[in-house]
């Protein structure tokens, strides 16, 4: 190749390089309204967002993968946490763990109920971006509070092995397992380890005590029932004393009966009832 033919190469590589990189950039501001879910933008999220900036939330956390590590990343938090628990969290946060224990302070930073609420809504939309999958790995929870460990989910003693593919409890196992907002974000099967929810082993000798209980103030009549029920209407009973609900509402998700079809709610039931 001569000097010329390098120097043509070189300047025609280069243009087609800056039209790539010029469309490429074009396409992305044509999208950003969609992808960023701008119309969601409402005065209370565009609050929360001065909250969140107001009380340095980003020294601890991040955001699509930006911020501190110190904390979790929040960027999908409302997926995993419903309105309750957060609220709740947010306003006494040393409720939630034990500093000697879990080795971290959440400082408690006497947020308004309307901060609170703002900064629930600016989380909210931060969780609906579409993100392109980023960051890659989910938050987990190893204690009451948000961590970012890992808990192993091994099958507790007394379990019945559920793994033959035409059983029901072997459909739940795995509805479990991947449900949204996932279960496994919340609950442990392992036992005495509590999470942002209870740790599920023993749940089907929990539910035949609660349901001989008089205290019990919901519907179902058997065990299934019971359990079909803690996961569709979590608040149709509380236990008493347990850090797992506010104001008489469940920090337990809803919209199960909804994103979970009959069939599948059925497998999870079935499922369930074997920790026993």
């Amino acid at each position: 190749m001569t000097n010329r033919q390098a120097r043509i190469f070189a300047i025609a590589s280069t243009a087609i390089a800056a039209l790539a990189f010029l469309v490429l950039t074009l396409d992305s501001h044509r999208q950003f309204g969609e992808l960023t879910n701008a119309d969601a933008i409402t005065p209370e999220v565009t609050h929360g967002k001065d909250v969140w900036h107001k009380y340095n939330c980003i020294n601890c956390h991040t955001l699509f993968g930006e911020g501190a590590y110190y904390a979790p990343d929040l960027t999908k938090i409302t997926q995993h946490r419903g309105d309750a628990y957060l609220t709740a969290y947010m306003r006494d946060p040393s409720k939630f763990y034990d500093e000697k224990i879990h080795r971290r302070l959440m400082p408690t930073q006497d947020l308004s109920e309307k901060e609170i609420a703002d900064l629930i809504k600016f989380l909210d939309w931060v969780a609906n971006v579409d993100n392109q999958g980023w960051p890659p790995r989910p938050i987990t929870v190893t204690g009451s509070g948000m961590s970012s460990g890992v808990v192993a989910q091994r099958q507790p003693e007394g379990t019945t092995p559920v793994d033959a593919e035409d059983d029901p409890r072997a459909k739940g196992e795995q509805i479990f397992r991947t449900a949204q907002p996932g279960c496994t974000s919340c609950h442990s099967i392992e036992p005495g380890v509590d999470m942002a929810g209870p740790s599920l082993a023993g749940m089907a000798t929990r539910a035949e005590e609660t349901l001989n209980s008089p205290e019990y103030e919901g519907d179902a009549t058997d065990i299934e029932g019971y359990i079909r029920e803690s996961i569709v209407a979590p608040s149709a009973h509380l236990v008493p004393g347990e850090m797992y609900s506010s104001g008489g509402t469940s920090f337990m998700p809803t919209g199960y009966d909804e994103s979970l079809s009959e069939d599948e709610l059925s497998q999870l039931t079935a499922y369930l009832a074997t920790l026993k």
